[in-house]
């Protein structure tokens, strides 16, 4: 299979299946003589795994890591420092239950990638869906984790925005909240809604689609480059490769089409030491490039498609039938998709941080400080 590897000189390359022995991740680019323990990579992938409400599938992985390669420390290096070599990231799997998925070795859930990986490769791994489960995301948020070491000085934070049709209300906003609900939300509110909501499409068999928004402040203006080398082309990419996503907008998104150009247009002004914009439609980025303001991106993500409730389908003889998929699923996949948008937000900003370097000589405001 081709395709697993993601970035320019700021590489990553993951690699597993849900259920083998073991996933993983192979970083290539990150400059040497920075930071890195397991404990920095572990903060970012205890925030993703499993198993941790009732919310959330109740399959119970560690995930702990395990850093193999790409590191060294000496009484020189205060603390593990990065070679400049490829980093080798390990993640073992120690809870599978292939068996949930031996009545649907022969059937394809709808809605899931089951039948065109199928037709691509004339074979799947049926047990949690091989390389097309969300499991694969894990290893995303090990490199991810290595991106924000790179990234000193920016701060990448993401909320729950959305879950079904219930949306948080703006005027509560306060990213304190997000580490004290088990939604990552930023609405208290809304995630006290959200609460009795979920608990009811999880008792029925169902699930749930949602909307992340991922926030990166203090990046500095200039990273990217115009026509094929934009900054909001490589970060709607990387976040529709997110298993489940079926949309992205950056800044007002689609809500620009119903504004005026009066409306639309982010008024500037002179600053103390650089020009600054009233209002952020553009997310940060204008021609592609950042423009010093916060980078806002949101992702749309589907209903799991793994369910209880039967669903018309057909068998790999083509032939009709209905389908019940048992096992351990997540009622609304978008509640872990948060710190996975953060990792993508990550590696894409330390892609662009190394590009802009690498073309300009210049390293902007922030990056590349040593901890």
């Amino acid at each position: 299979m081709s395709f697993n590897t993601s970035g320019h000189l700021f590489r990553f390359t993951t690699w597993g299946e849900s259920h083998g022995p073991a996933l993983g991740v192979v970083v290539d680019g990150c400059p040497p003589g920075i930071s890195l323990t397991p404990e920095m990579i572990q903060r970012d992938l205890d925030r993703r795994k499993p198993g941790q409400s009732k919310y959330t599938t109740q399959r119970r992985e560690a995930d702990e890591v395990k850093i193999l390669s790409g590191v060294f420390e000496d009484e020189r290096t205060d603390g593990p420092r990065t070679t400049g070599t490829p980093i080798s990231l390990l993640i073992e799997n120690t809870d599978q239950r292939s068996k949930d998925y031996a009545e649907i070795r022969d059937k394809y859930r709808p809605g899931h990638a089951d039948y065109t990986y199928d037709q691509k490769y004339g074979l799947r791994d049926y047990r949690g869906g091989g390389r097309t489960s969300a499991r694969e995301t894990a290893a995303r948020v090990a490199a991810g984790a290595v991106a924000r070491q790179v990234l000193a000085g920016i701060s990448i934070r993401a909320s729950l925005v959305q879950v079904g049709p219930h949306k948080i209300d703006y005027n509560n906003f306060d990213w304190e909240q997000v580490g004290e609900n088990p939604f990552f939300c930023a609405d208290a509110k809304a995630a006290e809604l959200w609460a009795d909501y979920l608990d009811g499409i999880r008792k029925a068999g169902n699930s749930v689609g949602a909307v992340i928004e991922v926030v990166a402040e203090r990046v500095p203006a200039g990273w990217g480059a115009p026509i094929y080398g934009k900054l909001s082309a490589d970060l709607a990419s990387a976040m529709m490769s997110i298993n489940a996503v079926k949309g992205v907008e950056i800044g007002a998104g689609f809500e620009a089409a119903s504004l005026t150009g009066v409306e639309n247009a982010d008024q500037m002004r002179a600053g103390p030491e650089r020009p600054y914009f009233l209002n952020n439609h553009a997310g940060g980025i204008l021609g592609g490039i950042s423009n010093g303001d916060p980078v806002v991106c949101r992702f749309a993500v589907k209903p799991t498609s793994s369910i209880l409730t039967p669903r018309q389908t057909v068998t790999t003889a083509n032939e009709d039938t209905d389908i019940i998929t048992k096992g351990r699923h997540d009622p609304c996949v978008g509640i872990r998709a948060v710190p996975v948008g953060e990792a993508m937000m990550a590696l894409v900003l330390a892609d662009h941080a190394l590009r802009h370097r690498g073309q300009t000589g210049r390293e902007g405001a922030v990056g590349f400080e040593r901890n």
